[in-house]
C-alpha cells in the first residue's frame, strides 16, 4: 500500500480529542481576539479544518504580530529561524 503523503499524516494522537472534549467548540473560542505584542500558544483544533496551521508548529508558543484577515500571524522560533504562522483563532490558546 502506498504511503499517504496529506498534510494531516502521521497525526493519530497530536489530532484525538479526548472523549469528553468531543464535538463542537465553544463559540467564544472562534471569537477570541488578539493584541499585537500578546504571547499565544499554538494547539491545533482537530475539529475545525479552516485556518488550522501545519502539525509540526502544534503546542508552540509565539508573539502574535499582526492580523490577516479572521486569522493572526504569529511570530515563532523554529530552530533559529524565525518564522510567522497564519493561524485562526480556534487554534491559539492565550498565555498568562
Amino acid at each position: 500500500m502506498r504511503r499517504s503523503k496529506g498534510i494531516r499524516q502521521g497525526t493519530r494522537n497530536i489530532l484525538r480529542k479526548r472523549p469528553r472534549e468531543r464535538g463542537l467548540i465553544p463559540i467564544t473560542r472562534a471569537l477570541q481576539q488578539f493584541e499585537e505584542g500578546e504571547k499565544a500558544r499554538i494547539i491545533l483544533e482537530p475539529s475545525v479544518h479552516k485556518g488550522q496551521p501545519h502539525r509540526r508548529f502544534h503546542n508552540k508558543t509565539g508573539v502574535v504580530v499582526g492580523k490577516q484577515g479572521e486569522a493572526f500571524m504569529v511570530k515563532i522560533l523554529d530552530g533559529k529561524m524565525e518564522k510567522k504562522i497564519i493561524a485562526r483563532p480556534e487554534h491559539l490558546r492565550r498565555v498568562e
